[in-house]
């Protein structure tokens, strides 16, 4: 058992490790906004930009040798499973060195050296692969468990009702991990699901054990995260995870769109007010567990190994294919 200090002292590592991986991806996901201009991104990226809390929480209570599923808006989950960052950059710019090779482009991340088995734009794609990969790790009796990430809007799948069934039927080794940033594109949630539907009540009508937390608050999410992922690990069947957030950035590509009208300056004010990096430095400062020095000297050391990971993105080649004998689609 661990001692009053060791416990306090490991708790410190974990709330300054959050904090750590929340600001790299906010600030990776910045470069890309920022560079996205240049033309040399030549696919369309979705940013998580106002979410990593749910990335991060989530992905911290897991090991290395559990699975990830995850849709459009990926950067966040590949990065918070120790996906490699220049290779994650290289493959944005459609490069040979990519983790797909430069053939996958922002919404189609795999790497299985870190367990980061695919992601899919289409909307509720994710859910029946992710069940899937879980059945077959209770068939080859593993122990690895599969987190899923998927929005709201993908909960108005049919497919959705029918993995929950399939995975609760089978008691899958699979954690639902549904991120509420309250829209589809451009359409809000009011408009798309009536008022009184309970996505939790619904996960928990399947007989799977369900709750919902605030996303932008990671300490809470990390929490949620290590119950539901005990809960699997105990043999107990599958779990779902709802958090409430929202994206700072347009729904695809690197600006803000708060002008266009399907959401107010107010809205969006209130929601940057809760942005997770800012609730949880506020809370380590107030605490003395950093100050601006130290905060200011993680930022620096994170944003040099940015600049490597685009520099070596930019000088990596492009794939070579021989048209005549080699699908370039072939891995």
């Amino acid at each position: 058992m661990k001692s009053t200090s060791e416990l306090k002292t490991s708790e410190i590592a974990l709330s300054l490790s959050l904090l750590h991986e929340m600001v790299r991806i906010r600030l990776i996901e910045e470069a890309i906004a920022h560079r996205y201009a240049q033309q040399q991104m030549r696919c369309p990226v979705h940013l998580s930009i106002g979410q990593e809390a749910v990335a991060v929480g989530i992905c911290k209570a897991l090991l290395h040798s559990d699975y990830l599923i995850s849709n459009h808006r990926a950067h966040a989950h590949y990065l918070a499973k120790g996906g490699n960052l220049p290779k994650m950059v290289a493959e944005i710019y459609g490069k040979s060195t990519g983790c797909c090779g430069g053939r996958g482009g922002s919404m189609h991340l795999v790497d299985r050296s870190v367990g980061m088995l695919g992601s899919t734009p289409i909307v509720g794609g994710s859910i029946p692969v992710g069940v899937g990969l879980a059945f077959a790790t209770l068939l080859k009796k593993e122990t690895s468990i599969t987190v899923i990430f998927f929005g709201e809007g993908a909960t108005e799948e049919g497919v959705f009702a029918e993995s929950l069934n399939f995975a609760a039927l089978k008691g899958l080794p699979v954690l639902f991990a549904c991120e509420n940033n309250l829209y589809s594109v451009y359409s809000p949630l009011h408009v798309r699901q009536p008022s009184q539907r309970d996505r939790v009540g619904i996960a928990r009508a399947h007989g799977i054990w369900a709750k919902s937390g605030f996303g932008n608050h990671v300490e809470e999410v990390h929490l949620l995260a290590q119950e539901a992922v005990a809960h699997i690990r105990d043999g107990k069947g599958p779990a779902f995870l709802e958090f409430d957030t929202y994206r700072h950035r347009e729904h695809c590509g690197p600006n803000f769109d708060n002008d266009i009208g399907y959401r107010t300056p107010e809205e969006f004010q209130k929601w940057e007010k809760k942005c997770p990096v800012a609730l949880h430095v506020s809370k380590l400062k107030e605490t003395d567990l950093i100050n601006d020095l130290e905060f200011a000297e993680m930022k620096a050391a994170i944003q040099t190994e940015i600049e490597e990971a685009f520099s070596f993105a930019e000088s990596s080649p492009l794939p070579q294919f021989n048209i005549e004998t080699e699908s370039p689609y072939a891995l």
